[in-house]
């Protein structure tokens, strides 16, 4: 069961922001080299957006439990 907070905003600690700001530059970092290493086309655009989906996650796993309680 989810926790009550799980669909709440929780804002991140200074070290969880400093950690989502280092997780995001990574995430940056790698789809610039796919998009050097990717030719144009649909199968590039779907994996640019699964990162993008990603990067987006990252910052859940960062912030919250698995039950989606917020991490103190």
């Amino acid at each position: 069961m989810l926790h009550p907070s799980a669909f709440e905003y929780h804002k991140p600690s200074e070290t969880q922001f400093a950690d989502m700001a280092d997780a995001r530059h990574r995430a940056f970092v790698y789809a610039t080299a796919l998009d050097a290493l990717l030719p144009d086309g649909s199968d590039k655009t779907y994996v640019l957006r699964k990162l993008r989906e990603l990067a987006m996650w990252v910052n859940v796993a960062i912030t919250r439990h698995p039950d989606g309680s917020p991490r103190e």
